[in-house]
């Protein structure tokens, strides 16, 4: 086999059915390899490499499998790397496939067509693998390695970069197999019990989540667990959906600043926890602080734990619905209470308009497993807290990276990974122009995406902090655009404009009952500041 057709080999193994890429010179033998097997791996092309790693990553978080892209060394590694990041921040399966130059030259400085020094070192910064594979029978083995990776540990991307002449080079190559199923570790046994004990015998347990459960597909253990105890389940961004919005001990994390007070067991699950331990309202001593979490480094991070559990969350907390009925006491509902809560919340938050109101026609119009990628833009970050999420894995977020103009992209990948739902992408003015030549993409490949444009003219809450920190000395945040609905036109993609909530409405639904692409713009003033309420209590 050649290299390439070593790795298309492997790739079909492995049951990869997507891999979005962009060809170039040093990847030529990689795509006529990908040609002869077109039945089985649908190859999506873009304009632009980052669409190859955001489409990668929003495919990998709302399916569950790896997301797969195809890249040029270089600079065309450089490009996909903001959406590397995000799906780093965002504990997401994707397998990057970078080329290289020729391999006898690698490292050597004689300025090559897209030479970059040292790119495999430069990959580790936002991959947790990185290899290069030096000939043809090093291939398989190494997409299995990745593959292990990817179902192992921490679910982050990794990279394998195969150079040109590796690619083109025929070689003996063994058999081709899948990698070997992870161990999905439950933790140590006594850690469990203390912890077990510990939120059995609370008199008010809280439960922090991130996207850690999702990764995990934990959330019907999470529940299990939640109800026993009657434990709110305070969700960050990158976690909702881990419960559903309709149950009362569904919490956002403005309510967590009143629960976590009040409890004298703190059980953190997925998540970071940075927002609570950062803030004037985190844990104190005399608060029990159990966490449990894939990766080992994340325990005690952020806040001093009194029990920390190294353990695949699903296979973790089933072991506590197991153990803890040995301790528990006997707990009445907290319907009523956590049901006033989650009211008075959501009165607070809708009191933000109009982002309330444009997020509240969306999450109406959208069915329950309908998915809602998010943006940095001002209903973003209003959704971020108060918009309801039902199912898991329907509301994707950039995590802490909060990369401008991610959403879009992602949200194409998303729909290429759920034909038979709908995704609809809110976004910026701002932020959609980053990768606003995907429309082309789009229509070439039969992505019926909903994506929302809220116009405001300018880098708004840039111009908002810049107004009301700088005594009003705005530079560099106005914005000059065209017109998005004649633009989108111009691409093939349906084009509508909406003017306010209600016109929102009546523009999305029709959209959503549409089998083609479509892009709303909607004209927007400027919108007040949610920060206030995001960063209450934050320690300076």
């Amino acid at each position: 086999m050649t290299g390439g057709e070593a790795l298309a080999a492997a790739l079909v193994a492995h049951e990869v059915a997507v891999v979005f890429g962009l060809p170039g010179v040093q990847l030529d033998w990689a795509f006529d390899a990908l040609y002869a097997v077109q039945d089985r791996i649908r190859v999506i092309h873009t304009r632009h490499e980052q669409a190859t790693s955001y489409m990668a990553d929003g495919y990998a978080r709302t399916t569950g499998r790896p997301g797969v892209c195809l890249v040029v060394p270089g600079p065309g590694l450089l490009n996909a790397a903001s959406g590397l990041a995000t799906a780093y921040a965002c504990s997401s399966p994707v397998l990057c496939l970078a080329g290289q130059i020729a391999s006898d030259l690698i490292d050597r400085g004689r300025g090559v067509l897209h030479e970059v020094p040292r790119q495999l070192e430069l990959a580790g910064s936002f991959t947790k693998w990185a290899a290069r594979a030096l000939a043809p029978g090093e291939v398989p083995g190494l997409v299995a390695t990745a593959f292990e990776q990817l179902a192992s540990g921490r679910p982050r991307p990794v990279l394998i970069e195969v150079p040109p002449d590796i690619l083109q080079a025929v070689g003996d190559v063994g058999p081709i197999e899948r990698g070997a199923a992870p161990a999905r570790p439950s933790g140590d046994p006594d850690l469990l019990e203390a912890a077990a004990k510990a939120l059995g015998e609370a008199k008010q347990p809280v439960i922090f989540v991130g996207g850690g459960i999702l990764r995990a597909e934990a959330w019907e253990e999470l529940r299990e667990l939640a109800e026993m105890l009657q434990a709110p389940v305070v969700m960050s961004a990158n976690g909702k959906g881990a419960i559903s919005a309709r149950h009362y001990l569904a919490q956002n994390m403005v309510a967590g600043r009143e629960l976590l007070p009040q409890a004298d067991v703190v059980f953190v699950a997925g998540t970071r926890f940075v927002q609570p331990a950062t803030s004037t309202w985190g844990p104190r001593p005399d608060q029990t602080v159990i966490q449990m979490d894939i990766d080992p480094e994340e325990i005690g991070r952020n806040t001093p734990v009194a029990v920390g559990i190294a353990a695949d969350l699903k296979a973790g907390l089933a072991e506590l619905v197991n153990r803890v009925p040995r301790h528990n006491r006997k707990r009445p509902s907290r319907e009523e209470e956590l049901t006033a809560l989650k009211e008075r919340i959501d009165d607070l938050l809708f009191e933000l308009q109009p982002q309330a109101s444009y997020a509240q026609v969306i999450r109406e119009e959208l069915p329950d497993d309908g998915i809602l990628v998010n943006e940095s833009t001002q209903v973003g970050y209003w959704s971020n807290l108060g918009f309801p999420v039902y199912e898991p894995n329907t509301f994707l977020t950039s995590g802490y990276q909060g990369t401008l103009g991610y959403g879009f992209a992602t949200s194409l990948g998303a729909q290429v990974g759920n034909p038979g739902k709908r995704v609809v992408s809110i976004n910026g003015d701002g932020g959609f122009m980053y990768n606003v030549q995907e429309l082309s993409t789009a229509v070439r490949h039969g992505i019926n995406l909903v994506t929302i444009v809220f116009n405001d003219n300018a880098y708004g809450n840039v111009r908002r902090i810049q107004k009301e920190n700088f005594g009003g000395r705005t530079i560099a945040s106005d914005l000059l655009n065209p017109d998005f609905v004649k633009l989108a036109e111009s691409f093939g993609v349906e084009g509508r404009r909406a003017e306010g909530p209600e016109g929102l409405r009546a523009a999305l639904r029709d959209a959503l009952a549409s089998d083609h692409p479509t892009l709303i713009e909607v004209p927007v003033g400027e919108m007040p500041s949610i920060w206030p309420i995001v960063f209450a209590g934050r320690r300076d």
